[in-house]
């Protein structure tokens, strides 16, 4: 039987980064050895396991990322733009798995990001959901045999705490329409209309975007034609949905070669 993989968690106070150890701390091939959080987070100095909703893991919240690496397999990491790519030269000079959920980079961050990271094994996902990701492939197949004449709409909701919009689960799929066409999603994406926008552009992809209470989170993919309409829909109950794609990844990309990879090739789709 192969060893646990180890893996430090940063954001450890964060929800998705206690939902995170919590995931690692029970499944059996898995191990915690190391949690990390912003100098400034309330989460410094507290255990671990207790943050996660545990017994004690006798695993104290500290700051130093380089230190949590040196001892860890694989990183999981949901932060921030900036905490994320700060995170990637230190993946990179380990050869590190870097687990990535880290949404709202631009496009100049995210080029950026693929150059830190060279030399890790990076999972980059804007959802590790397996339901999501399996909508993804559909929205793509759909997109390349209806083509043009169906307007391509996206809407999203999540709870009121969330500071990106689209989210990059929303994006995800908007990228999956936009291969399924053959055209670039950043050159025909609308997001936001407000005021007097015009009829719609033919070959567009719409997103709309909701914050309100503690939604997890909603996604929709609709296909509108002239006589019929055809609708994705995902919604998310229990962040723990995440956080075991993201163990998933981490226990795939162990094994592979140093690059970088997305939730359909762990999925194999």
């Amino acid at each position: 039987m192969a060893e646990p993989m180890k893996f430090a968690v940063a954001g450890a106070g964060g929800r998705m980064g206690r939902m995170l150890m919590k995931a690692v701390l029970v499944h059996p091939g898995c191990e915690l050895v190391a949690a990390f959080d912003r100098r400034e987070a309330k989460a410094q100095g507290e255990d671990a396991g207790v943050l996660a909703g545990l017994k004690p893991a006798g695993i104290t919240v500290r700051h130093d990322a380089a230190t949590a690496l040196d001892v860890a397999d694989g990183l999981l990491d949901f932060t921030g733009p900036e905490a994320t790519l700060s995170y990637a030269p230190e993946t990179a000079k380990r050869g590190s798995v870097h687990i990535i959920g880290t949404t709202g980079l631009s496009d100049a961050q995210e080029e950026q990001l693929r150059k830190l990271t060279e030399g890790a094994r990076v999972v980059r996902a804007g959802n590790f959901s397996l339901g999501v990701n399996l909508v993804c492939a559909l929205t793509k197949a759909v997109a390349e045999r209806l083509g043009p004449d169906y307007d391509v709409e996206i809407s999203e909701t999540h709870h009121r705490h969330k500071t990106d919009a689209p989210s990059g689960t929303a994006l995800m799929l908007g990228r999956s329409a936009a291969e399924g066409r053959g055209i670039d999603l950043a050159q025909n994406m609308v997001s936001g209309r407000d005021g007097i926008t015009g009829p719609r552009k033919e070959g567009t992809i719409g997103f709309s975007s909701i914050r309100a209470g503690e939604v997890i989170g909603e996604h929709t993919v609709l296909f509108a034609g002239l006589a019929e309409r055809l609708e994705f829909k995902h919604v998310a109950t229990d962040r723990a949905l995440f956080a075991g794609g993201a163990l998933a990844a981490g226990l795939w990309g162990r094994s592979r070669e140093p690059g970088f990879y997305t939730m359909m090739d762990v999925l194999g789709l």
